[in-house]
C-alpha cells in the first residue's frame, strides 16, 4: 500500500497534542475504542470490521484527531492485507472450482464484467482515464465475501440456489481481486498515470515472482513444513508460518507487485497439503488484528463532515452503487437460466460493498492515484453499504417478492423449522436440549431405538448441516418458554439438556419447571460442582460425565478381574445412590487444563452437495472410496428423503448432498474427491 496517511494542514491535533502523538498510547487508544466498539458492533449483529471503521473515522484526522499514521502503521495495515489473501489461497480449492466452474467462471466473470462495465462508462462519460474508470468499476463490482457468507449462514439461506449462485460469483470476485490489486497498485506508483511499459515491466515480474513461489510451494514448503510438524514445538510451527507468508510477500514486493499477491499464491501452494487447518488456525490471530488496524486505517481516510457537507451527493452516490449492482448482478444470474425470481434475489444479495473494493479505493486515496473528489464519496458510499449488509440481506426474499409482485407466504427459515417442530410436537417425543457431540450421540441411539427426538441447538452452522442430513433439529433458545412449548414439551417423553455448563442447565431447568413439572428432565454436567444445584432446579438425574467414565472404567476393569456382574453392577449403584461420594476424594495437577484444550477426538459430520459438473456424479460409492476417501458415508439425502447408511453400490446423482464422518482433513479430501475425482 503506497504513500501514507496524514494530517490535513491545519487540522487540530486534539487537547493533548504532545501526549496523543505518543506512539504507545496511541495504540493504547486504538485498542480501548475497537474493544469498546466492536463489542457494541456484535451486540446490534453487525460486522467487526464496521466497529474498526467507525473508530477510525471518530479518531481519524477528520475527527478527533487522536490517531495519526505513520509509515510503521501503514506498513502493519498493508500485512493486514498480506494475511488476508494469504487465507484466501488457503481456502482455495480447485476441486471445488472445478466442479462449480460454469458458475464461478461464466457466472462470476459476466457479473464482475457487467458491473465494472456499467461503473467504467459512468466514470468514462465524466472525463476520467480509461484504466482508472476500470479500477474503479473494478472495486465498486466486490462484494464481501466475509458478511454475505455468514449472514446467509445464519439465515439458513447458504445452500439454497441464491446463496449458491452467489458464493460462485464470490469465489471469481476473488480471484479478480489480484489482478485488480496489481492495476490499483501501479496506479499508485504513477501518481494516477498509466503507462503500458510499467505494466509490462510488472507483468513479468509478476510471472516470474509467481513461478519462484509456485516452485518453492511445490518443492519446498511440504517437506519443510513436514519436518516442523516433527519437531512437535507449537512456536517453531508458527514461526515458520510467519516466515513464508512474510516471504512470498517479500518476493512479490522485489517485482514490483503488491506483497498480498505473493501471499496469496503462497496460500495456494499450501491450501492443498494435510497442514492447512493448522496454518490456519495459527495465522489467524495475526491477520485479525492486523486487519483490524487495517480498518481502522481506512476509518481514518473517510472524511465524516463530507456525510454532512454533500449528504445529497453521498446518498445519490449510495443509491446508484445498489441499485446499479443489483441490476447487473440479476442480469448475469438471470442470463444461466436461473428464475428471475431467484436472479433478482442473488443480485440483492450482492449488492453490497466489499472489503476488497475499500482496499483498492484506499491504496488509491493514499498514493493519490485518484481525485479525491471522486474517490471519498465512493468510499463512504461503499462503506455505508457494509453497514447496512444485514438489513439487506435479511430481506431479500420480500425485496424480491415486492419488485416482481409475487404473493405467497412467507416462507423463511424460521417459519419452515416451525413447521417441523409442529409436525414433531404431536407426538411423544424426546426433547434434546443442545446439538453438540453428546446430544448427537444420544439422537443416534433414539433414532435407533425407534424414538422420535427434536433438538434446540444455537449454532446456525451445525443446524444447517444437520436439517441438510435430515436431523429434526431447529434454531432456538432451549431457556425460552415459549420456544420449549413450540417443540411440544407439553408432550414430551423426556428432556435431555446435553450442555456443560451448570449455569445454562439450571436456566434451562427453571424454564421446564415452569411450563411442567412431571416430565422426567436429564442434566449432563462434566463434574459435580453443582449437583445440589441442579436438583434443586427440578432435575430428575444428573450425569457427572468425569464419574461416569470412571465408573465405566471401573465395571470393565473389575469383570477383567472376574468379579462376579451382580457384585459389580451393585457397587456400581451403590456409588450412584450416594451421589458419588466415593469418587469425589481426589489429588488435583496444578497443570490441569480443561478437556477442551486435550481433546483429541476432531471427528464431525460434514454435508457435501453434489452440484453440477461433479466428478462423483455418475459413480459409486465404492469409486469414491477406491480414490482414497477414508470417511465414513453416513447417509445420502435425495429430493428431500434421506437414506442412512448408504451401500457401497448406491450411485451418486446431480443435487445429491452427501454425509460424510471423519477428520476434518479427512472431510476435505474427501470433498475434493466428490468434486473433482
Amino acid at each position: 500500500m503506497a504513500g501514507s496517511l496524514s494530517r490535513p494542514a491545519g487540522c487540530p491535533c486534539g487537547i493533548f497534542p504532545r501526549v496523543i502523538q505518543q506512539p504507545l498510547l496511541q495504540i493504547l487508544i486504538l485498542l480501548a475504542a475497537a474493544v469498546v466498539v466492536v463489542t457494541i458492533a456484535r451486540r446490534l449483529g453487525l460486522p467487526a470490521i464496521l466497529g474498526y471503521l467507525a473508530v477510525g473515522m471518530v479518531l481519524g484526522s477528520h475527527a478527533v484527531g487522536i490517531f495519526v499514521a505513520s509509515d510503521t502503521t501503514n506498513l502493519l495495515a498493508e500485512l493486514g492485507v498480506v494475511f488476508l489473501l494469504f487465507t484466501l489461497g488457503l481456502e482455495f480449492s480447485w476441486p471445488r472450482m472445478f466442479a462449480m466452474r460454469r458458475e464461478v467462471f461464466g457466472l462470476g466473470f459476466l457479473q464482475v464484467v457487467l458491473t465494472a462495465g456499467a461503473f467504467a462508462l459512468i466514470g468514462l462519460s465524466f472525463g476520467m482515464a480509461p484504466v482508472l474508470a476500470i479500477v474503479l468499476g473494478g472495486a465498486v463490482a466486490m462484494s464481501s465475501t466475509a458478511i454475505i457468507l455468514h449472514q446467509l449462514t445464519d439465515q439458513a439461506e447458504r445452500n439454497r440456489t441464491h446463496g449458491r449462485l452467489a458464493f460462485a460469483v464470490l469465489l471469481f470476485q476473488d480471484i479478480a481481486f489480484v489482478p485488480l490489486l496489481a492495476l490499483a497498485a501501479a496506479l499508485a506508483r504513477g501518481a494516477g498515470e498509466f503507462s503500458a511499459a510499467a505494466s509490462l515491466s510488472a507483468a513479468i515480474g509478476g510471472v516470474l515472482a509467481g513461478g519462484v513461489v509456485w516452485a518453492g510451494g511445490r518443492w519446498l514448503l511440504r517437506p519443510l513444513f513436514y519436518e516442523i510438524a516433527h519437531s512437535r514445538l507449537r512456536e517453531l510451527f508458527t514461526l515458520t508460518v510467519l516466515l513464508v507468508v512474510l516471504a512470498s510477500a517479500w518476493v512479490s514486493h522485489l517485482a514490483g507487485l503488491s506483497m498480498a499477491l505473493g501471499a496469496f499464491l503462497a496460500g495456494m501452494m499450501l491450501a492443498e497439503t494435510e497442514y492447512r487447518h493448522q496454518i490456519e488456525a495459527v495465522i489467524r490471530p495475526f491477520r485479525d488484528i492486523l486487519l483490524g488496524l487495517f480498518f481502522i486505517s481506512v476509518g481514518t481516510l473517510l472524511d465524516v463532515e463530507l456525510l454532512w457537507r454533500e449528504f445529497l451527493l453521498v446518498a445519490a452516490v449510495l443509491g446508484g452503487l445498489l441499485l446499479v449492482k443489483w441490476l447487473c448482478a440479476s442480469l448475469a444470474t438471470r442470463a444461466f437460466e436461473a428464475s428471475t425470481f431467484k436472479a433478482v434475489r442473488t443480485g440483492v444479495v450482492l449488492s453490497i460493498g466489499g472489503e476488497f473494493g475499500v482496499a483498492i479505493l484506499t491504496i488509491l486515496l493514499q498514493s493519490g492515484g485518484a481525485d479525491p473528489a471522486i474517490v471519498q464519496p465512493l468510499l463512504v458510499a461503499t462503506v455505508l453499504s457494509m453497514v447496512l449488509s444485514p438489513l439487506i440481506l435479511r430481506n431479500n426474499k420480500q425485496f424480491a417478492r415486492f419488485v416482481l409482485r409475487e404473493k405467497g407466504p412467507r416462507a423463511t427459515a424460521l417459519s419452515r423449522e416451525n413447521e417441523a417442530a409442529d409436525a414433531v410436537a404431536k407426538r411423544e417425543h424426546v426433547v434434546l436440549c443442545g446439538f453438540g457431540r453428546v446430544g448427537q450421540n444420544i439422537a443416534r441411539v433414539l433414532e435407533g431405538q425407534g424414538f422420535e427426538y427434536i433438538a434446540l441447538d444455537l449454532d446456525p452452522v451445525r443446524i444447517r448441516a444437520a436439517r441438510q442430513a435430515g436431523d429434526p433439529v431447529v434454531f432456538g433458545d432451549s431457556a425460552d418458554e415459549d420456544v420449549l412449548a413450540k417443540v411440544g414439551l407439553a408432550t414430551a417423553s423426556a428432556v435431555i439438556i446435553t450442555f456443560a455448563n451448570p449455569a445454562v442447565s439450571i436456566s434451562i431447568l427453571r424454564s421446564i419447571r415452569r411450563l411442567r413439572a412431571d416430565v422426567p428432565v436429564l442434566v449432563r454436567t462434566q463434574d459435580d460442582s453443582r449437583l445440589t444445584d441442579l436438583k434443586e432446579a427440578g432435575a430428575t438425574e444428573v450425569v457427572p460425565e468425569t464419574f461416569e467414565a470412571s465408573l465405566m472404567l471401573v465395571s470393565h476393569v473389575l469383570m477383567q478381574l472376574h468379579v462376579p456382574p451382580a457384585r459389580v453392577m451393585r457397587t456400581v449403584g451403590e456409588i450412584r445412590g450416594n451421589r458419588y461420594a466415593a469418587l469425589r476424594s481426589i489429588f488435583r495437577r496444578d497443570d490441569a487444563r480443561p478437556i477442551a484444550e486435550t481433546h483429541a477426538f476432531r471427528e464431525e459430520q460434514k454435508s457435501n452437495v453434489l452440484p453440477p459438473g461433479a466428478w462423483a456424479v455418475g459413480h459409486t460409492l465404492a469409486d469414491v472410496r477406491a480414490r482414497g476417501a477414508e470417511v465414513a458415508f453416513t447417509g445420502i439425502r435425495r429430493q428431500g428423503i434421506l437414506g442412512r447408511e448408504p451401500e457401497d453400490g448406491a450411485v451418486l446423482r446431480e443435487g445429491d448432498i452427501v454425509v460424510v464422518y471423519g477428520q476434518p482433513e479427512a472431510s476435505e479430501h474427501a470433498e475434493a474427491l466428490l468434486l473433482a475425482g
